[in-house]
């Protein structure tokens, strides 16, 4: 293997297959900890790895609350038996915390901090009910007025009905990340990263993700009704209109088919410098060329993967066209409509392997899901670069690129 450049180097990336975030979901009866925690070994146990080079564990956890809550990266590291001088970190980005705990993880070791890291997170949406910790945002008078705050689901529409998105075209987006998800796991491509959950016993609990519909046609997405419509009926389509005066009126099209699904799930990814190589006689398998985040408008708040991702490109002297593939997370289909759109990507460079739409977004984990998607895939076809990136709840986005060695 040629020396390696100074910086921060991918060794490993594992995920759980994603499970229904429901009561009758497969993964219900598992606790965000046992999630984080079986990633965790199974990054230990895969790469023979001896956990005192692992100076730090970042995770991801959007809502962090009751057994979720504390400090889930140190509990994890503990029960996973690394050892006790592996610190861990919780932190929160919203839907971003995967990735930016990937990023926070590959700052400590390109800054010296840390020889290896592990960047990460969990979410456990059926045992946590997704916003069960409150915020200032939403119920502040001093925060919500003067960003003229509306629900995630009412920007979604906002950005179809800005855009001009029809209901038949985020119905279709949704139908194809159905069919690339699907083939997907038909191609075992997942295969290589994906960690089968199993309980107590050592029984198979879920080995592959559990809201993919290959069967999702149009009809049967015609058939269900918008999710936020109501919403703006109550209040918010009056506050988008004081903020986008333009729109007449906003065209609800987001539903529960063509929308990220509620998940529970886990994802790890190992962290280390060119040094690292040597140490552990791992091989690393892709190097962080760079990462960004961004603030962007807080009420239509979907908008900032396009500006996060041409301010990363800028600072690599690089162009949307020499990045071979791109991960956006499939937050709501428009996100994505929107994304291709105004960057001009075309659909089979962008989630071909399906997306969240299909799989799901265990909100903390998603960003460290799809990034060792990616890295899979570029294995796989042999490509070079790949650009992974998220829409944030506030008006914010996060973007990593990484090489494949």
């Amino acid at each position: 293997m040629p020396d390696l450049a100074p910086g921060a180097y991918i060794y490993d990336a594992v995920r759980t297959p994603r499970g229904k975030g429901k009561k009758d979901g497969k993964l219900h009866e598992v606790t965000a900890l046992e999630l984080s925690r079986q990633v965790l070994k199974g990054l230990k146990d895969r790469n023979n790895l001896d956990t005192s080079l692992v100076d730090d564990v970042v995770f991801g956890c959007v809502t962090p609350v009751g057994e979720q809550g504390g400090d889930i990266a140190r509990a994890a590291v503990l029960a996973a038996g690394y050892a006790q001088t592996t610190g861990g970190v919780q932190i929160n980005r919203f839907c971003a915390s995967g990735l930016e705990a990937i990023n926070m993880a590959a700052a400590k070791v390109i800054s010296g901090e840390a020889e290896m890291a592990i960047g990460g997170g969990v979410e456990s949406m059926s045992r946590i009910p997704m916003g069960s910790d409150g915020g200032a945002w939403a119920i502040d008078v001093n925060a919500a007025f003067p960003s003229y705050f509306v629900p995630q689901g009412v920007s979604a529409d906002t950005i179809a009905t800005k855009w001009g998105f029809s209901r038949d075209d985020v119905d279709a987006y949704a139908v194809e990340s159905h069919k690339r998800s699907a083939q997907s796991w038909a191609d075992q491509r997942f295969a290589k990263s994906v960690l089968a959950v199993k309980d107590q016993m050592g029984v198979t609990l879920l080995d592959r993700d559990e809201t993919i519909r290959p069967n999702t046609d149009m009809q049967t997405l015609g058939g269900l009704n918008p999710s936020f419509a109501m919403m703006g009926e109550m209040a918010f389509d009056a506050v988008i209109n004081q903020r986008y005066p333009e729109l007449e009126r906003i065209n609800h099209v987001h539903t529960p088919g063509n929308s990220s699904a509620i998940v529970d799930g886990s994802a790890a990814v190992l962290i280390g410098s060119a040094g690292s190589a040597a140490k552990t006689g791992l091989k690393p398998r892709a190097r962080i060329k760079g990462m960004a985040s961004i603030g962007s408008e807080p009420s239509i708040m979907l908008t900032g993967p396009s500006y996060v991702t041409e301010k990363l490109l800028k600072r690599l002297g690089m162009s949307v066209s020499d990045i071979d593939l791109y991960e956006l997370n499939e937050a709501f289909a428009s996100v994505v409509l929107r994304y291709m759109q105004t960057l001009d990507i075309p659909h089979d460079k962008i989630n071909v392997c399906g997306g969240a739409i299909a799989m799901g977004h265990p909100l903390g984990a998603t960003g460290a899901m799809i990034l060792g998607t990616v890295l899979d895939e570029l294995e796989r076809t042999g490509k070079q670069t790949a650009l992974v990136t998220l829409c944030v709840g506030g008006g914010m986005a996060t973007a990593t690129v990484i090489e494949r060695i």
